[in-house]
């Protein structure tokens, strides 16, 4: 276990970590305390158990058996009080964090304040992000703070992303609105294409990307329309038709408005056409393709 004290300027990366450990076996109880932080510990194995308020908001607590791999989240203000099973113990690894982006992670279902007990389907990436950071407190390291602040950012992700109801529902949702993303569908014709009210998909699509299902469309839409900018030499009104939009003034305001350029002063900035064009296929990190 270590404790750190970043300064004024490591609060300005948005994240930063107060503390980490990793231990395991029949460990004593922790608690009944209250934090003025977030905690995110991450069970990989064993069991266990927790105590937490009660959802209807009384002074109550209510007693949850833990299983791994699972995710319990302490947050400010909230008192806790945990243990692994004195029989079979568990594997746990932990960080302390805080910081101004918590707001915006909260937002986006990384964080769940609401939902303190949190089962995962694969703790690995998780504790191999904890574990960037107990090697980031070797001693003398200048870069410790940052080390650790990025690697909290990166632990966020791999907790949203191993969540376990995000394969049952919400992955299916995102994955059908990316296929048909540059059809001039509305929101409510995307949900009827998957049996869906739109309401039912907004609600899908919050859950499990943090936006609404219109959000989520433009940022595919102008994300695919930047690759066709910078690597293509179509005109811009052909780029915004591939892309789902019909009316080429319409999407040049909007591309303006979120990308804070116009189209063509964007390709101009890029300056960088490829021969061959753009290729719908993520290439292989270990072998990009070449040019000739």
């Amino acid at each position: 276990m270590r404790f750190f004290t970043p300064g004024p300027v490591h609060h300005r990366l948005g994240l930063v970590c107060l503390g980490v450990g990793m231990q395991h076996g029949a460990l004593p109880p922790v608690g009944p305390r209250t934090l003025d932080h977030y905690v995110a510990i991450v069970i990989s194995a064993g069991r266990g158990w927790c105590e937490l308020p009660d959802a209807a908001g009384d002074f109550a607590t209510r007693r949850h058996e833990v299983v791994a791999p699972a995710l319990l989240w302490i947050t400010p203000g909230v008192p806790h009080h945990f243990g692994a099973d004195p029989d079979e113990g568990w594997d746990e690894a932990f960080v302390d964090f805080t910081g101004s982006a918590v707001t915006a992670y909260t937002e986006l279902g990384c964080i769940e304040p609401d939902r303190p007990l949190v089962p995962l389907t694969d703790a690995g990436p998780a504790r191999s992000a904890i574990a960037r950071i107990t090697r980031a407190a070797r001693p003398g390291n200048p870069l410790l703070e940052i080390e650790a602040a990025a690697a909290v950012h990166e632990l966020l992700v791999a907790l949203r992303r191993a969540r376990a109801d995000t394969t049952a529902d919400g992955a299916p949702v995102l994955e059908a609105l990316a296929r048909d993303a540059f059809l001039p569908l509305s929101v409510a014709e995307h949900a009827a294409r998957h049996g869906m009210t739109a309401a039912e998909l907004r609600t899908a699509v919050r859950r499990s990307a943090g936006c609404s299902p219109k959000d989520y469309l433009l940022g595919i839409r102008l994300g695919r329309a930047k690759e066709l900018l910078a690597g293509t030499d179509l005109p811009v009104s052909t780029v915004a038709r591939r892309v789902g939009y019909d009316d080429p003034a319409y999407f040049s305001r909007l591309f303006t408005r979120r990308v804070g350029t116009p189209p063509i002063h964007f390709r101009a900035q890029q300056a960088r056409t490829v021969p061959g064009g753009f290729t719908p296929h993520i290439p292989d990190p270990d072998h990009p393709p070449m040019l000739t």
